[in-house]
């Protein structure tokens, strides 16, 4: 949403201290509603290689739902703006388990996002956040989430994506062969990672910290303090421990034996007898309908 005098500010700072032709990957986030031909091109001449596009759902209704700014035409349009401006790779988010979000409409949005021929597709189950109307809808009892609703749809996108090529190498995340998302991988690998703006999270050196989210008071704590951290903690071994579980049973690499104690091997152990989960030498990997319940299994087996 960045201003074309704004990026070019911007990525002026970043080139003076990034070698970008050492980079894997330079990701923009982008909508399809806030850029043009003429600012897709700039975003290829900044250096950006890939462009995620949040455009959700190629349904109408469903875009209404989330109130969403751009058209299912626009949608459409955005990859063809960003492939004509000679960006090298596309991701399309999209959302399921929506109110009022059937499994045709899911499966049809599905196909879409396939015939436009994107390297990478994320699609995420709906989340309930505080503080929005959803989650106040879901509070008075309007709508209700249901796993057994949300793991048909999840199981849906797995048939569809990967019948179309797809890797499915994360649990929101599809990618064609050699188009896996290098800064994700970062964050489900367990590495270090630099945040820069007010909100931001960093984590380096064993140590995680927040910036303030208030636009003014980062600044004036950057010109004042040199940064603007407010929150830091510091993450033991066990910390770090339960981390790698959680997010690398995420993975199609899944975590290695050596992260769970004994009695999380025994209930791993039941679990495979189960086929949710795969041991095969050193390491574990969710399969099946377990890719749908990392959150229970990462639970049974911090």
């Amino acid at each position: 949403m960045l201003s074309p005098g704004h990026l070019r500010d911007l990525f002026a700072g970043l080139h003076a201290v990034i070698d970008f032709g050492a980079l894997e990957e330079v990701t923009l986030e982008a909508n399809p509603a806030t850029f043009d031909a003429g600012k897709a091109r700039l975003f290829c001449e900044l250096g950006v290689t890939r462009v995620s596009l949040g455009i959700q759902s190629f349904d109408a209704q469903i875009l209404a739902t989330l109130g969403r700014e751009h058209s299912v035409d626009q949608a459409v349009e955005s990859v063809a703006i960003l492939r004509q401006a000679g960006i090298p790779a596309v991701n399309i988010d999209l959302m399921f388990s929506i109110p009022g979000q059937s499994i045709a409409s899911w499966q049809a949005t599905l196909e879409q996002a396939l015939a436009l021929g994107p390297e990478h597709i994320s699609a995420y189950n709906l989340t309930y956040e505080e503080d929005t109307a959803f989650f106040d809808s879901l509070r008075r009892g309007e709508m209700r989430e249901d796993e057994d609703h949300n793991a048909e749809f999840f199981h849906l996108a797995d048939a569809v994506l990967v019948g179309g090529g797809f890797e499915h190498y994360e649990t929101s995340n599809f990618a064609r062969p050699g188009q896996r998302s290098s800064h994700n991988g970062g964050y489900w690998r367990g590495e270090d990672y630099l945040g820069l703006g007010p909100s931001a999270v960093t984590t380096m050196n064993n140590v995680r910290s927040k910036n303030v989210a208030d636009t003014a008071s980062y600044v004036a704590r950057i010109k004042t303090h040199g940064h603007a951290m407010v929150e830091a903690e510091t993450l033991d071994a066990e910390a770090r421990r339960l981390e790698r579980i959680a997010l690398g049973l995420r993975t199609s690499d899944g975590i290695t034996l050596d992260l769970l104690t004994a009695a999380a091997l025994e209930r791993a152990g039941h679990l495979a007898a189960a086929g949710l989960l795969q041991l095969t030498g050193e390491r574990l990997v969710l399969v099946h309908h377990g890719r749908a319940l990392v959150d229970p299994i990462a639970a049974e087996l911090v």
